[in-house]
């Protein structure tokens, strides 16, 4: 990779609805390469089509991006460069898109096409009349349309000047080998007979984004074009473009990165392949349908789980690491390291991320995150309580709520007991060992969970066998979790009484 120049790389993504996944990945990749080199990375926005502008969708990707930690120093949202505005229906007013447009219309690489829409159709509907599998405003079908092409100078001027609707389209040649290097996936070379020829500047005065996208990496110094692989079968009239400028040197480097493949690798992620997790980052209601997603961060994800993951969705550092700090995502990162191939999203390895940052967490920070949940449930205990209850359960737990759901016992006295344990095991013998056994715990002191266990070992050997599925069941209502003596132990020994009497008096006559 060339970085000769000072790294400059742009998150443009449109105002159309949410940012999903697939977003914040290209948004984080591009945010590496430039920490990596000490440049810059730009939020801009690129609203061209005002027709599909979701109101909100800006401000939730500058919420999104802030809430991922992979924050632009530059664009929309951060503070304005040398550059701004950021936002091309902005950038629109200064007319640079219409001069960059009437520069190729002048070298011959473009021209004035005034085709109405039934115009279009029609012609749409003959090639597919002629079994053309993909019709084309290409090489072939402009000669029979109505455009600079076809029509005298006079006439084109003429139409011009009557304001008659026009857009301007690149112009494509016939049979031309069109050759560019991919970082990712190396030298590329496509026949320019497979490319149509694309609207550069539509009838509203608006740039589509084949031209807008390049004009503003050229204005704004823009050395790399990190994007998803959707964009590939558009680069090699992107290249064409800057061909006909005369700005070939001024050419970003491309990378397009994988797509991010549904679990079983048979084509792309879509809502419906994620087995209940988010394709959004934050919480995303859709006023055009009145669908409302919810985000990884609405479900209990750390930001930092949440890159992690993200980041090894195509790429890895060339080890076998997978626990990564933005600092080593950012040190050992390159593009030669993304893969060709699509990256499958795994659900279970997705949670599996935030698990392994969970148990990273001081108890007492979790014990801050778990407040809200217990103060929903009208409970007040002790931070220290709580720490305790966080240390002892957050090794099983993927997010903050899974360790109130998994030791809700420990904050509430159980009302109902597992059943198949009682019918099996309840008898008066294992009461009158329950109550034995209360009284060996009551005169364990000091009451932790080494000297519970050791009270467990000589109440064994000197009386008699401890049931110990039977006593986990009375206490806390089921019949698996933690170390029993580490439940004792948070506890504490009045709880305890208080719990087996209350048990033995509800379970007498069962």
């Amino acid at each position: 990779m060339n970085v000769e120049k000072k790294v400059r790389v742009r998150f443009a993504p449109s105002p159309t609805g949410g940012l999903h996944i697939g977003g914040v990945r290209t948004a984080l990749f591009n945010y590496l390469l430039a920490k990596k080199h000490q440049g810059d990375f730009i939020l801009r926005i690129e609203d061209t089509d005002q027709t599909r502008y979701v109101k909100g969708a800006e401000e939730y990707i500058i919420e999104a991006l802030k809430w991922a930690g992979i924050e632009p120093n530059e664009g929309v949202g951060f503070g304005d460069g040398a550059y701004a505005p950021y936002r091309q229906s902005e950038r629109k007013q200064l007319g640079i898109y219409q001069k960059y447009a009437e520069k190729l219309i002048a070298a011959g690489s473009a021209y004035y096409a005034f085709d109405t829409e039934e115009e279009l159709d029609a012609m749409r509907k003959k090639l597919e009349a002629a079994k053309v599998i993909s019709p084309q405003y290409n090489h072939i079908t402009r000669m029979n349309m109505r455009n600079s092409l076809t029509l005298s100078g006079d006439e084109v001027k003429k139409m011009l000047n009557s304001g008659t609707s026009y857009v301007i389209r690149l112009k494509v040649p016939r049979n031309e080998e069109i050759r560019f290097l991919d970082i990712i996936r190396g030298w590329m070379l496509v026949n320019s007979s497979a490319i149509d020829d694309k609207v550069l500047l539509k009838s509203d005065g608006m740039p589509t984004y084949h031209l807008a996208h390049i004009v503003d990496d050229i204005e704004m110094k823009i050395s790399h074009v990190i994007r998803g692989e959707e964009w590939l079968p558009s680069a090699p009239a992107h290249v064409l473009i800057y061909k006909y400028l005369g700005l070939e040197k001024e050419m970003p480097q491309m990378a397009h990165l994988p797509l991010i493949l549904k679990p079983d690798g048979k084509g792309k992620l879509s809502k419906r392949d994620t087995s209940g997790l988010p394709m959004f980052p934050l919480n995303w209601h859709d006023e055009r349908t009145g669908e409302r997603y919810i985000g990884y961060r609405e479900i209990g994800f750390f930001p930092e789980a949440f890159i992690n993951m993200l980041v090894l969705l195509g790429w890895n550092p060339g080890n076998n690491q997978e626990i990564l700090s933005k600092g080593e995502m950012i040190q050992m990162f390159s593009l030669e390291k993304v893969h060709k191939a699509g990256a499958k999203f795994d659900p279970e390895k997705t949670k599996w991320f935030n698990q392994q940052y969970l148990r990273k967490k001081d108890k007492y920070e979790l014990a801050k995150m778990l407040e809200p949940i217990l103060k929903e449930n009208n409970i007040d205990l002790s931070q220290e309580y709580t720490a305790q209850v966080c240390e002892l359960i957050k090794e099983k737990a993927h997010f903050v709520k899974d360790i109130w759901e998994m030791g809700k016992y420990l904050f509430i006295e159980p009302s109902v007991y597992d059943e198949k344990i009682i019918q099996k095991k309840w008898t008066p013998e294992s009461k009158k060992m329950i109550e034995q056994l209360l009284t060996e715990l009551q005169n364990t002191h000091p009451f932790t969970a080494e000297n519970i266990h050791h009270t467990f070992e000589t109440f064994a050997q000197q009386k008699e066998k401890i049931d110990y599925p039977l006593l986990r069941v009375i206490v806390t209502g089921h019949a698996s979790g933690p170390s029993l003596a580490n439940i004792l132990e948070i506890l504490g020994i009045q709880k305890i009484e208080q719990r087996i009497n209350n048990a033995i008096n509800k379970l007498i006559g069962v």
